[in-house]
């Protein structure tokens, strides 16, 4: 596996990714709301962003060896 390519440290279990940074937010991805579960990261369907629950049990494990876990998204 891989890592992904961009990867957000949060306290919240609940995060929006609109796909932007370091990129205007028009150019990015329709805004999606995605959910932390008990593995303690997801990543965005969209662009590969993975968000990491600060303190869950995939906070300081090693990414690259985390399968995807795109589940949980809703575009609104």
């Amino acid at each position: 596996m891989i890592p992904p390519p961009e990867t957000l440290r949060t306290s919240k279990t609940r995060v929006t990714c609109d796909g932007s940074g370091d990129i205007p937010a028009a150019l990015g991805h329709p805004r999606v709301y995605l959910e932390i579960d008990e593995k303690g990261y997801v990543d965005c369907g969209y662009c590969d962003r993975r968000f990491v629950l600060i303190g869950g049990p995939a906070d300081g494990a090693d990414q690259s060896k985390l399968p995807d876990v795109p589940s949980g998204a809703s575009v609104l």
